[in-house]
């Protein structure tokens, strides 16, 4: 019964997901049916902000990158011949979860990876190359090319599925790391992409982290959510339900306030 529920969700979510996003977007037909923990992690809403996970870390970067005040943004200096990473101030060892992370186009240039590090990847080096995915400590996906990166090589295409040219990836990204099964995924235009990277260590602490090249780009980090490896719970799953085949407007005006800050995960009694 329980895994009938958990393929009719997911089936349910992918096709009203693959509805929901832009009808232009080029990732749609590489689009997949996210795995229903996931599926339930989009749908929750995000933490709030100043979460210690949202925050690049001060001491693991490169000299030429500058954090903001708070911790969310890193900027880099207009330097040439070099390329600069940073890696999240707070890792995971465990558990599923979702970044948001923030980065324009016009801020990207030739090597713009988002991916994964451990502790020991290096965060500077010369010349301009795939720094996150340079070496064995870290995963990147290159943003320019499409092309995946780790322990110095080009190691595949993502999202998978033979794109005739390189997909123009917006400024927003969401990176979808699972710890326990050590995988690295990312969701695109409200587009799950499947699995990135396999095999990722475990028992490790893994990092958000990205490398850039470009002079004045400024990256955004934002943790929005994560569970533990517990299957989701039979409220969990009927909250997740109703809220992808309801829409908001018809949450509000079918049930009374208790039933509607159940079904929207709230306490608010304005709901």
């Amino acid at each position: 019964m329980g895994l009938t529920l958990c393929c009719w969700l997911s089936d349910g979510h992918h096709r009203k997901n693959t509805s929901s996003s832009s009808s232009s977007s080029s990732f749609l037909s590489f689009s997949v049916a996210p795995p229903i923990r996931l599926a339930v992690l989009l749908d929750t809403p995000p933490v709030p902000p100043g979460h210690p996970r949202s925050r690049w870390s001060q001491t693991h970067l490169s000299p030429n990158l500058n954090t903001c005040s708070s911790g969310g943004c890193v900027s880099r200096e207009h330097v040439e011949q070099s390329s600069d990473g940073v890696r999240a101030a707070v890792g995971v060892v465990t558990g599923l979860h979702v970044w948001e992370v923030l980065w324009g186009r016009q801020h990207r240039g030739s090597h713009a990876l988002l991916g994964v590090s451990t502790q020991k990847c290096p965060l500077q080096t010369s010349g301009y190359t795939a720094l996150i995915g340079g070496d064995t400590c870290s995963w990147g996906w290159q943003l320019s090319t499409n092309r995946l990166w780790h322990d110095g090589k080009e190691v595949g295409q993502y999202p998978k599925g033979g794109a005739k040219e390189v997909l123009r990836v917006p400024d927003r990204i969401l990176l979808v790391v699972d710890a326990d099964a050590g995988t690295l995924g990312y969701v695109v235009d409200n587009c799950f992409l499947g699995i990135a990277f396999l095999d990722l260590p475990k028992g490790s602490e893994l990092f958000p982290a990205v490398s850039c090249v470009w002079g004045g780009a400024k990256i955004c980090l934002r943790y929005l959510c994560g569970m533990t490896h517990d299957p989701p719970t039979l409220q969990t799953l009927s909250r997740f339900s109703v809220r992808q085949h309801l829409k908001m407007n018809r949450i509000h005006a079918a049930f009374p306030p208790a039933v509607r800050r159940l079904l929207l995960n709230t306490t608010d009694e304005t709901q």
